[in-house]
């Protein structure tokens, strides 16, 4: 998971900041549905289903991240994947290949071609702060989802942001700031992917969503679910983790 003018940033952009809902700012919420599902560094493992019209893969992970700016993900199964590891340090990607005993950092060119096949893209495991850096926020209006009453905020790219979104729209709960729906529209304005967060658990005091489903806008059957079989918080952990002589060898 790019556009505009100048006069357009004066009348649009800035009352994005200055417009408080009940003392907050769209973007103070966005930040806090963040700090939600980040901490200061977490571990996981779960559990990634990719479903096509004709066939369907599962894939077993590990992660752990530091921050915003490191991040591990490890394949532990299928059995022909495992040992695949992709390391994030900053804006840079890289893939440790088992089979081939080869790592390699991935050029610009290829973070936007799907992760393993699934309909998440490589750039998502790069740009994981930009939802809060790289776009202009706004609050549309308040709605209910899910039985649940939620912030529903515009996103759009600032000038000259290397983002691939034209446009996304979040739903954010007013309790809890958990990100129940997030839609993506490309630079013309179609609807592109939605976002779905469910099954809601207690983890280490945060009530977070545990499932997340990605659903293509044009691709009948199509879908990614991801989910959190185990989730760790403030684990102790530090950026020497996060190194391509690492990535080789974690289990």
């Amino acid at each position: 998971m790019r556009i505009i003018t100048s006069c357009l940033v004066i009348s649009l952009v800035l009352p994005y900041y200055f417009s408080d809902v009940f003392g907050q700012s769209a973007s103070e919420i966005i930040q806090r549905s963040l700090d939600l599902v980040q901490g200061r560094s977490s571990s996981a493992t779960l559990r990634m289903q990719i479903v096509r019209e004709n066939w369907s893969r599962d894939l077993t992970l590990k992660s752990w991240s530091f921050g915003t700016e490191f991040g591990l993900v490890l394949i532990t199964d299928p059995s022909r994947d495992k040992g695949t590891a992709f390391l994030k340090r900053g804006n840079e990607l890289w893939n440790w290949q088992p089979r081939i005993e080869r790592s390699i950092k991935m050029p610009p060119s290829m973070l936007l071609q799907s992760w393993m096949g699934s309909d998440f893209t490589n750039d998502d495991l790069v740009r994981q702060s930009s939802i809060a850096n790289d776009y202009s926020h706004r609050l549309i209006q308040e709605v209910m989802l899910d039985g649940r009453q939620c912030y529903m905020i515009e996103l759009i790219p600032k000038p000259d942001a290397p983002v691939v979104w034209g446009k996304v729209i979040a739903w954010i709960t007013k309790s809890g700031y958990m990100t129940l729906k997030n839609e993506f529209y490309d630079e013309d304005g179609a609807l592109v992917n939605t976002l779905y967060g469910s099954n809601i658990r207690s983890i280490d005091n945060r009530e977070i969503p545990t499932r997340l489903e990605v659903i293509p806008a044009n691709e009948n059957g199509n879908k990614t679910i991801i989910t959190y079989e185990a989730l760790d918080f403030d684990i102790t952990i530090d950026e020497t983790f996060f190194s391509v002589q690492n990535m080789k060898s974690v289990k």
